[in-house]
C-alpha cells in the first residue's frame, strides 16, 4: 500500500464496494500543468457541522453545492472578468440566458427597457413575449442616434441595451455617447438605469465595454471565447459590487448553471482567443474589402470599410473588427438568384453562430430587418469567416458568384 494512502487500523475492513466508495486514498495535491483541472459536482462534502453552516460561496472563498460553483467554474469566471476588464462574473448555459438573466435581475412590471433597433433578435423577442407576459414594456431606439435614445429614456426605464457592432447589419455605434446620457438620466433616481452591453462581437479584445462607459458587459462565450462551435455558454461581467450581487442571486434562484467539460472547453479556448480573433479579423476585411468590388453586390457591411454606419466611431474606439461581414445584393437580381447563391457555396457552410474553425454563411429574409430603415430589395447575406485560407474561401465565393449571375 501507498504510503500516501492514510488508513485507520482500528477500522473495520470494509467490503469492496464500499470500500470502492469511500476508498481512502488521497492524490498528492501540488499537480500543475497548462489545463485547469475538471471539477464535475453536484454534492460537494462539508467536514463537519460548522463549516457546512459557515461557508459561503458568494465571494468564491469555498464551496457548497456543485451549482453554485467549483475550482473549474470559479477559475473560468474570473478569467472571462479578466478577459473583459471587468471584476465579477456570472456564467449562463448560453448568450440568451445571459441575456435573460440579466432582464430577470433588474426589472420588475411596471418598468421599461430600451434596446437597439439592430439587436440580436433573440434578445428582442424575449422582451416581446416574455417580458411583456410580465408587464415589463420594451421600446426600441436607434442606436445611431444618441438624441433619439435620449428623447426615449423615462422615468419608467430601468435597463439599456445595448450592441456593437449591430447583430446582422453591423453598425458600429457611438458607445460613449450612448453611456454619457444613461448616467445623466440616473441623477436623481433612486433606482438607477443600467446600461449592459452585448459584446459578443468584440469579444473583449476589440475593445472593452466598461471603458465605453457600460455598466454590466454580456457575451456569449460560445462564439470567440470557446472557437470551436461546440460549446453554448454566456457570461455577465460587472465592476460594481451590488449590480454583481443582484445579477449572483438571481443567477441562484434561477438555478442556471454550466457543465464542467463545457467550462472545460471554453477555458481550453481562451489562450488563443487574441491569435483567433486577429487572424479571422484580417481574413473578413481581405474578403470583404474583395466582395464589395464583385459585380452583383450592391453593398458589403462591415465597420472597418469606410461607408459603412459607424466606421469613424469603429477606428475611435475598436482595435479589431470580428470575423463577420454582411453582403447586399443588387435589387435587380431574384430571391431564387441570392437562394441559389447561398447554395452553391462548397467551403462556407450554412449555418447560425460564428467565429469558429468553419467559415458560415446565413441568408436573412427582408422581413427580418423590422424596426430598421432596410430600403434594399433583399435581405442581408452574413458571411462569418473561420480558419480556412482566404484564397480558397474566395474561391469560393467567386464560384458561387457565376452561380448568382447565372
Amino acid at each position: 500500500m501507498s504510503d500516501l494512502q492514510a488508513t485507520d487500523t482500528q477500522a473495520p475492513a470494509l467490503s469492496q464496494p464500499t470500500a470502492l466508495i469511500h476508498h481512502a486514498y488521497r492524490p498528492p495535491a501540488d499537480f500543475a500543468a497548462p489545463a485547469p483541472g475538471v471539477h464535475k459536482a453536484s454534492t460537494v462534502f462539508f467536514p463537519n457541522v460548522a463549516a457546512l453552516r459557515s461557508r459561503d460561496w458568494k465571494d468564491k472563498s469555498a464551496y457548497t453545492y456543485g451549482l453554485h460553483g467549483t475550482p473549474t467554474t470559479f477559475t473560468l469566471e474570473e478569467r472571462i472578468a479578466t478577459l473583459e476588464g471587468g471584476a465579477h462574473c456570472v456564467l449562463a448555459p448560453s448568450g440568451l440566458a445571459a441575456i435573460a438573466l440579466v432582464d430577470m435581475a433588474f426589472l420588475r412590471a411596471g418598468d421599461e427597457l430600451l434596446i437597439p433597433h439592430n439587436a440580436y433578435g433573440p434578445n428582442k423577442s424575449f422582451a416581446a413575449v416574455e417580458l411583456a407576459g410580465w408587464g415589463i414594456q420594451a421600446r426600441y431606439y436607434d442606436p445611431m442616434d444618441p438624441a433619439d435614445l435620449a428623447a426615449r429614456l423615462s422615468a419608467q426605464t430601468r435597463l439599456v441595451w445595448l450592441e456593437a457592432a449591430g447583430s446582422v447589419t453591423l453598425e458600429f455605434p457611438d458607445l460613449p455617447a450612448l453611456t454619457s446620457l444613461v448616467r445623466a438620466a440616473n441623477q436623481g433616481r433612486t433606482r438607477p438605469i443600467v446600461s449592459v452591453l452585448d459584446n459578443t462581437w468584440g469579444a473583449g479584445v476589440a475593445f472593452c465595454g466598461f471603458e465605453l462607459g457600460a455598466d454590466i458587459v454580456m457575451q456569449a462565450l460560445t462564439k470567440y471565447p470557446s472557437g470551436g462551435g461546440d460549446v453554448l455558454m454566456g457570461s455577465v461581467v460587472t465592476r460594481d459590487p451590488a449590480l454583481h450581487r443582484e445579477l449572483l442571486l438571481t443567477h441562484m434562484r434561477l438555478g442556471l448553471g454550466v457543465g464542467a467539460n463545457d467550462a472545460e472547453l471554453v477555458l481550453r479556448g481562451l489562450p488563443s482567443i487574441a491569435l483567433r480573433y486577429a487572424a479571422q479579423d484580417a481574413a473578413a476585411r481581405e474578403l470583404a474589402g474583395w466582395m464589395q468590388s464583385q459585380p452583383g453586390v450592391k453593398q458589403v457591411l462591415h465597420p472597418a470599410l469606410p461607408g459603412s454606419a459607424g466606421h469613424e466611431t469603429w477606428r475611435r474606439d475598436a482595435s479589431g473588427a470580428a470575423s463577420l461581414f454582411t453582403v447586399v445584393f443588387d435589387d435587380s437580381l431574384s430571391p431564387e438568384r441570392v437562394v441559389a447563391f447561398c447554395d452553391a457555396l462548397k467551403l462556407f457552410r450554412l449555418g447560425y453562430s460564428w467565429a469558429g474553425p468553419v467559415s458560415l454563411c446565413m441568408p436573412y429574409e427582408r422581413a427580418d430587418m423590422r424596426g430598421r430603415d432596410w430600403q434594399h430589395a433583399h435581405g442581408p447575406v452574413r458571411f462569418a469567416v473561420g480558419l480556412e485560407a482566404v484564397a480558397d474561401l474566395r474561391a469560393d465565393l467567386a464560384q458561387a458568384l457565376e452561380v448568382l449571375r447565372g
